[in-house]
């Protein structure tokens, strides 16, 4: 892989790194009059691939290494209600990288609403050979810019909702 943009790398370390804000469009808006689920996790989606464009292991890693990271595992809460035109930013924590796998945090920030997120999404990513379609390490630069980011982002508090499952609590009698 060719050298990459100092830029884009210490752009990347921004801890949390902030994704361009955008407004909910309209066709996200369901019959309920909010954004549909679907719309967050593209929005979330969006926000992975630009974090890792930015990383240098995106859309040119994969045209030019053949190699890409696929997410092999997601969780999404949905906590606030978002509306038509409401200004939205992702925030993108690294909260583990072993050198294939990767598990990023997003925030879901609104403008409108303030204080805490209105949506998280916790992502487990692998580095994958797309002509074997197994795993495997990243090369040492990429394995360097990604820990590198990592131990910025190790300096954040952890987001309360990483790491959680779904599951109905047992209430206790009485």
């Amino acid at each position: 892989m060719a050298e990459s943009d100092p830029t884009r790398a210490s752009s990347a370390l921004a801890a949390p790194w902030p994704a361009p804000a955008q407004a909910v469009r309209p066709e996200w808006i369901d019959a309920n009059g909010h954004m549909n689920v679907a719309y967050y996790v593209l929005v979330f989606d969006h926000a992975t691939d630009a974090f890792l464009d930015l990383l240098d292991v995106g859309e040119r890693y994969r045209t030019m290494e053949g190699k890409a990271f696929f997410v092999t595992e997601a969780h999404v809460t949905y906590e606030r209600e978002l509306r038509e035109g409401d200004q939205l930013q992702v925030l993108t924590q690294i909260l583990g990288f072993d050198g294939t796998r990767l598990v990023l945090f997003h925030q879901m920030r609104c403008e409108r609403l303030g204080g805490p997120a209105a949506a998280t999404n916790e992502v487990l990513c692998l580095n994958v050979d797309l002509e074997t379609r197994r795993a495997v390490p990243l090369a040492a630069a990429a394995r360097e810019r990604l820990h590198a980011t990592a131990a910025a982002h190790a300096q954040l508090p952890r987001p309360a909702r990483a790491g959680r499952a779904i599951s109905l609590a047992t209430r206790r009698p009485g």
